[in-house]
């Protein structure tokens, strides 16, 4: 207990990041890419990278900042992090192989150099089990604690197989169940509706995922202890369940506009 509360005065000590609204979106770099950004009116946009990565960045629109894994703890990766954002996303599903993948106390070990940007900083995003006693993020919040590290929010990721209109309570009763134990805000860097329990991917229908984005939405935009919110992805192209086709929005892209 001691742990949780010395993490939350830590990131009391720290002015929030400049509010603009939850919408955002996770942003691969492709022709079109701005267009849509402000076609879809994404409030803020990151694209796993320090910088932009080519993106113009549209009028309205927050570029938020991700030093992704070990390898970009470096000086010029931490310099265009704090020329190119205020807050600052770190070490992308850290618990996944092929992924950040790195051990916890790695992950403490390298956090003094992302916290000396003075940035707002999130935790690392794990990929499942943010609610979990004794996982990846429960180990590393207590350490950073113990370590009296700085943490101001907690990013998670959540990705639905269940295609039902139940999946919006499923996603609420996951992230409800984080700052209950952690009293930190969330964002909510990356959902979306896909089925990874079996061999391949399954991915809804079209009629599914724009009756998904439409509920989420309307949950995510009710729950005060969600800062944040992302859509995986902008584009068809990163993924099936995009919301855009170079810079026009299919079903899910014009039911993520309209909120």
């Amino acid at each position: 207990m001691l742990a949780v509360v010395a993490v939350l005065l830590l990131a009391l000590a720290v002015p929030a990041s400049a509010a603009g609204g939850k919408k955002g979106v996770s942003a691969n770099p492709y022709p079109g890419a701005a267009g849509a950004l402000a076609d879809v009116g994404a409030k803020w946009f990151y694209t796993w990278a320090a910088d932009p990565q080519g993106i113009a960045v549209p009028g309205g629109t927050e570029f938020v900042p991700m030093i992704w894994g070990r390898d970009s703890v470096t000086q010029d990766q931490l310099d265009r992090a704090k020329a190119s954002g205020s807050t600052l996303l770190a070490f992308n599903e850290p618990d996944l192989a092929g992924q950040a993948s790195m051990s916890v106390e790695t992950a403490l070990d390298l956090w003094p150099r992302l916290q000396s940007t003075g940035m707002r900083l999130g935790a690392p995003a794990v990929a499942y089990g943010g609610d979990v006693a004794g996982g990846w993020l429960d180990r590393f919040l207590s350490g950073a604690a113990a370590r009296g590290y700085r943490v101001d929010f907690i990013p998670l990721h959540w990705y639905g197989g269940d295609f039902s209109t139940a999946a919006t309570g499923q996603l609420q009763s996951y992230l409800q169940k984080v700052p209950d134990r952690y009293h930190l805000p969330i964002w909510l860097t990356e959902y979306a509706f896909i089925d990874f329990s079996g061999p391949s991917p399954r991915y809804p229908s079209s009629a599914q995922q724009t009756d998904f984005v439409t509920r989420s939405t309307a949950m995510l935009e009710g729950q005060s202890y969600v800062e944040r919110y992302a859509w995986f992805s902008l584009s068809t192209s990163t993924s099936p369940t995009g919301l855009y086709s170079g810079t026009t929005p299919n079903a899910s892209g014009v039911a993520y506009r309209a909120r």
